[in-house]
């Protein structure tokens, strides 16, 4: 009997496509679509934006001529991605909910479901591609479009479930997906790509974090100390940005929070060096193989998505790891990513904790 997979279904084209060459391959297929969260209307049809998404997935499933299973997941992602998204907001930091909802969610429950069901293995649309040594362990690796390449976000999978994971477009470019779409008559075949928060899509981001953090209003300063405008709450400016906040003259660019003052210090270019960073202490580590590397050579790090990541130098044997890039990095925030990579290889990241300016001035807002 043919192997079986169960494959996630967002009602997007690359899930679509995925599931297409699953059934070319000739696994036995089950789709799978997810229902984390209700709340989000779609801004042309004002109905519930999973509703329109589920249905698009069905219309894919019945084309592929293969079942569609609904998993509920709704309360596990507020409890397991959306609370902590809000209290790291709330303590300054920059979280990514992404990282947590494949952690938990697509690679978390949906895997134990699809083990709860014996089905063999697990599927995704993501641009990523895992290879197996001869020891069974299973390796993270960078897509091969590297415009669309997803192994950032996936840094924090688990062994055992990325073990039983198959991304069958990670081989693909987003255009030759489209392509495929098309030839097979997929109703998503022309479906925009989902923005914004896993499962929530495209909305502003300080509006969402009001809805559970009152506004907390502040001062703006110049790296001077020189008061020249004002913020509603830190939690709503991510650093780097030149959004956010309200200040005479400008362009300025958000470049450290203090949250004891409450006050937010903007610098007036993108080359000023309180944006950059030399170094960083990363906590929380989590390894793809289960082991961290040996020793650090060749291994660079990206802090945020399709970031150009950049050598470093580790100290491995610590649980807190400090880095130290071989060259500054622009705009990095306690709680991002710092994901880690030799070559093609996703090794896996840790969150960043606390980093230090390029200027090697005073360390404002940069973390505990």
């Amino acid at each position: 009997m043919s192997k079986s997979v169960l494959i996630g279904m967002s009602g997007g084209v690359d899930s679509s496509v995925a599931a297409a060459l699953l059934v070319k391959t000739g696994y036995r297929v089950i789709g799978g679509f997810i229902k984390n969260w209700s709340d989000t209307k779609d801004i042309w049809s004002g109905e519930c934006r999973w509703k329109g998404d589920r249905r698009d997935a069905i219309r894919v499933a019945a084309k592929l001529d293969i079942p569609l299973l609904t998993f509920d997941f709704e309360e596990a992602y507020r409890k397991h991605v959306i609370d902590p998204m809000f209290r790291a907001y709330q303590k300054g930091s920059t979280p990514n909910p992404d990282v947590l909802c494949n952690q938990e969610i697509k690679f978390g429950l949906f895997f134990h479901e699809a083990r709860r069901l014996k089905i063999d293995y697990i599927a995704t649309g993501h641009y990523a591609r895992v290879r197996t040594d001869r020891d069974g362990i299973a390796h993270l690796l960078r897509g091969r479009d590297p415009d669309k390449d997803q192994s950032y976000f996936l840094h924090r999978v688990q062994q055992k479930a990325l073990a039983r994971t198959l991304f069958p477009v990670g081989a693909l470019k987003k255009p030759d997906v489209r392509k495929i779409a098309r030839s097979l008559g997929l109703a998503t075949a022309e479906k925009k790509e989902s923005m914004g928060i896993c499962f929530i899509g495209k909305q502003d981001m300080k509006d969402f974090l009001r809805t559970r953090i009152p506004s907390r209003p502040g001062s703006v300063t110049d790296p001077n100390g020189l008061v020249i405008g004002a913020h509603d709450g830190l939690d709503g400016v991510t650093i780097g940005q030149r959004h956010g906040f309200q200040a005479k003259g400008g362009p300025w660019y958000a470049a450290a929070k203090d949250p004891v003052s409450n006050c937010l210090v903007v610098v007036p270019n993108r080359e000023h060096p309180l944006l950059y960073v030399r170094n960083a202490r990363i906590g929380d580590p989590h390894w793809v193989t289960g082991r961290a590397p040996a020793s650090d050579r060749g291994i660079s790090c990206a802090v945020r998505y399709r970031q150009k990541d950049v050598p470093v130098t580790i100290d491995l044997r610590a649980k807190k790891m400090d880095i130290q890039f071989q060259k500054p990095v622009f705009a990095v925030a306690p709680g991002q990513s710092a994901v880690f990579y030799k070559g093609q290889e996703c090794l896996g990241g840790g969150i960043i904790e606390r980093t230090s300016p390029e200027a090697g001035g005073k360390d404002v807002g940069r973390g505990a």
